[in-house]
């Protein structure tokens, strides 16, 4: 999921199963109309080919190290937010029908969560 700089979501992507999101992250990037500076991520993003894609998107990618890789430079100022997506998380998951996953298929779950982040644009 991609979040603005409120907390609140613009565009998610179903990964399937116990998959990693890594190959779901860059057509996410590309679905966005303009390039976020800084791009904050979770360590699980900490790869050296992602970072290369967010440079050469024009963006600065703000991703920590893993704890068994080298040092990278990560700004602190950016990483301190990258909570705003948990937060978002886990406002989306107080709607019973998104934290238990009731849907059997990944389109009638994609679309109750659209609804959920559509009722979460209108709170604010």
């Amino acid at each position: 999921m991609i979040a603005d700089g409120a907390g609140r979501p613009v565009a998610f992507r179903l990964a399937p199963d116990q998959a990693h999101e890594l190959p779901h992250a860059l057509p996410l990037l590309a679905q966005l109309p303009g390039v976020p500076r800084p791009i904050v991520v979770d360590r699980g993003y900490s790869c050296h080919a992602f970072r290369e894609h967010v440079w050469s998107l024009g963006a600065r990618p703000a991703v920590p190290p893993k704890r068994n890789n080298e040092q990278v430079a990560c700004p602190a100022w950016a990483y301190h937010n990258r909570n705003r997506v948990e937060r978002l998380w886990a406002r989306l998951k107080k709607r019973r029908a998104v934290a238990t996953r009731y849907e059997q298929t990944a389109r009638s779950f994609a679309g109750v969560l659209c609804l959920a982040a559509t009722l979460n644009w209108l709170r604010g």
